[in-house]
């Protein structure tokens, strides 16, 4: 059987059961990103937080970290592309490829999307207002209140985002699993790695993957409606 190459319009719009997965993935999110905040306001991930950070410090060396020393400054690396100016470097990137093709309107719903993504975290964290750890010292510097974890919940948002597309522009299952295992591998190490370093409960990362994996998902509804079939990313 052969197979029937698809039009820019067909490739630009998400199938119907995709739609649904996603809507459902969505209402899941906010679920427990709701049930999370509120166990964690009343103190009921008190215990689960504090064993979980410990267990990447040295019994007795609260100060130092499990691991070699190389270790340490690799992790520094890593949780260096969950930052604020990595990800608005990458998002930049992006948007100036997809304005350079002539996708006008995708590359300012991708650059709306991540600024979206961050004003969000911003007033989370501004309305929780959860210290930051205290139990081990900071193995780098840290800004705002804990919770959510930034740099989980904007890696989320921007490595998912920019994989779903690049996944989306690929004919290829095999390509899609490749650019969708790297946003996820991405999305992950920054995170374990703010608790590595003592920055961020357990729960302040856990928060930040579901809230920026349901942003993504919503900006991905949301392109349905707002980006043309004519901005889509694949040949023809």
């Amino acid at each position: 059987m052969s197979h029937k190459p698809q039009t820019p319009a067909e490739k630009s719009h998400l199938p119907e059961y995709a739609t649904e997965v996603i809507v459902i993935g969505v209402s899941l999110g906010l679920y427990g990103f709701i049930k999370l905040t509120e166990r964690v306001e009343d103190g009921d991930t008190r215990g689960f937080d504090h064993v979980l950070l410990l267990m990447f410090r040295n019994p007795g060396q609260l100060a130092d970290p499990v691991g070699p020393a190389w270790l340490e400054v690799v992790v520094r690396d890593i949780t260096a592309l969950g930052g604020l100016i990595t990800l608005a470097l990458l998002t930049t990137a992006a948007c100036g490829y997809l304005w350079l093709t002539y996708k006008y309107r995708l590359a300012i719903f991708v650059a709306g999307c991540v600024a979206g993504g961050a004003l969000l975290n911003t007033l989370l964290k501004s309305f929780i207002e959860r210290p930051r750890p205290d139990i081990v010292p900071h193995g780098t510097s840290a800004a705002l209140s804990s919770f959510p974890s930034g740099h989980a919940m904007m890696s989320a948002i921007v490595f998912l985002t920019l994989g779903a597309l690049l996944a989306y522009a690929s004919d290829t299952t095999r390509v899609k699993v490749y650019f969708l295992s790297w946003s996820v591998l991405l999305t992950v190490l920054v995170g374990v790695s703010r608790v590595y370093l003592g920055v961020h409960w357990p729960t302040d990362v856990i928060a930040g993957w579901i809230g920026g994996a349901t942003w993504a998902m919503l900006c991905l509804l949301a392109s349905r409606v707002i980006v043309p079939a004519s901005d889509n990313l694949g040949p023809g």
